[in-house]
């Protein structure tokens, strides 16, 4: 596995999630939307609380009437609280606070989210520097090649179109070199973006690529997946928070029963016994709808049919998830056998370079042989890092799957 030395004041992966964690404005999005549903529950408490109103009116007529001046005022104070609504309340704030968790797993899911963006964007910038050290390589062998190459053209020992043949990839791996170049530069600054500051491509050491990742047992994943997996949770949580909505939509049925405590003061009004008089009341209103146009019966179903839905989006959420893990599973096997294959081509890559190499300066081969040995050991070097990439970014994408960031 190729690695880079770096000081030790270089970052690693975990760091650089932890940064972006803090640092983006994406996270702090989702975190405004679970304060929304604190206040939610402080709302939904509102319920089990008195209400208090204050209450001026005036009133002037053309020309007083028997009950009433033509000009008057009231001033009023009243206190209600409710004593029953068939549990709207208990379950109103059971919902919210349900409503709350599944903000709250959201906020999970944007964070794991986002830690793989990170790491996919980190594996960006070793692939980009991998391929760079690859084709940095293949340009100064090349360059190496061609200079040989004049050496034997001066003294005639191969023609013209030799060396023309030597000159076309040496230019093109000069290309390539710089492309892989820009690639790489590139790719620090798509890093910065996901970390949320700027990185410097001397503070990586790519430490977190020095190991292959270990083997997985895919049975543990699934039952961590099913059991963790933020999506689930907000899932499961926001169709317990429709049930309950059953239960509250269910109140209207019931009779409702309020105290309700008010204080008038009267000004102008003749049956109030004159003018400046005041009146203390105190009620216990029983109240209880018979019919308001099946509503009530149509509200009910359609919080029903909604946690029925729900549940069909769990069923198809979970089988997606499973079939993705699975999936990432066989890849990540399949690109674990591979780099054992991808090191070994290198080897004899490696080799039949080094034996064309000697045979060309005998003079038993051609031109063009050694130049397809050098464009073999430079594809199987690619090969080799096509395969971490492969490997690393399943791997992430598998601990995505279980919230294992």
């Amino acid at each position: 596995v190729l690695v880079c030395t770096a000081d030790v004041s270089a970052m690693n992966l975990s760091e650089m999630q932890k940064l972006a964690l803090t640092n983006r404005p994406l996270v702090q999005r989702y975190m405004a939307d679970l304060e929304k549903s604190v206040q939610d529950v402080r709302r939904a408490k509102g319920g089990y609380l008195p209400s208090v109103d204050l209450s001026l009116s005036g009133s002037a007529l053309d020309e007083a009437s028997s009950s009433e001046d033509d000009q008057s005022m009231v001033a009023a104070a009243k206190v209600s609280w409710n004593i029953f609504a068939g549990f709207k309340d208990r379950y109103t704030i059971e919902s919210a606070q349900l409503q709350q968790k599944v903000e709250k797993y959201r906020l999970q899911g944007i964070q794991q989210d986002l830690q793989l963006d990170v790491a996919l964007a980190y594996l960006d910038v070793y692939e980009r520097w991998a391929n760079r050290r690859v084709a940095e390589a293949a340009f100064k062998t090349l360059e190496k090649v061609y200079q040989d190459g004049e050496n034997r053209y001066n003294v005639g020992l191969i023609g013209k179109n030799e060396l023309l043949k030597f000159r076309v990839d040496y230019d093109n791996a000069d290309i390539t070199f710089k492309a892989a170049d820009a690639g790489l530069k590139k790719s620090v600054n798509s890093l910065s973006r996901q970390v949320g500051r700027q990185i410097q491509f001397e503070e990586l050491d790519f430490g977190d690529f020095v190991t292959l990742p270990n083997p997985v047992d895919i049975d543990t994943y699934r039952q961590k997946m099913l059991a963790q997996r933020s999506e689930i949770l907000a899932l499961q949580a926001g169709i317990e928070a429709a049930s309950v909505q059953i239960d509250a939509q269910k109140s209207d049925y019931y009779p409702r029963l309020d105290a309700i405590g008010s204080y008038s003061k009267y000004d102008g009004y003749l049956y109030a016994g004159g003018d400046d008089e005041s009146e203390l009341r105190g009620q216990l209103v029983l109240s209880m709808n018979l019919f308001r146009g099946f509503t009530t019966e149509a509200t009910v179903a359609r919080a029903k049919v909604e946690v029925r839905g729900l549940n069909y989006d769990l069923e198809e959420l979970k089988q997606s998830l499973l079939t993705g893990l699975d999936n990432l599973h066989i890849d990540v096997q399949v690109s674990r056998e591979n780099v054992d294959v991808s090191l070994r081509s290198i080897e004899q890559a490696e080799e039949n370079l080094r034996i064309t190499q000697l045979k060309y300066d005998e003079g038993l081969q051609r031109e063009s042989d050694l130049l397809d040995a050098i464009t073999a050991l430079s594809r199987a070097k690619y090969n080799h890092v096509a395969v971490l990439r492969t490997l690393f970014l399943n791997n992430f994408r598998m601990i995505r799957m279980v919230d294992g960031f």
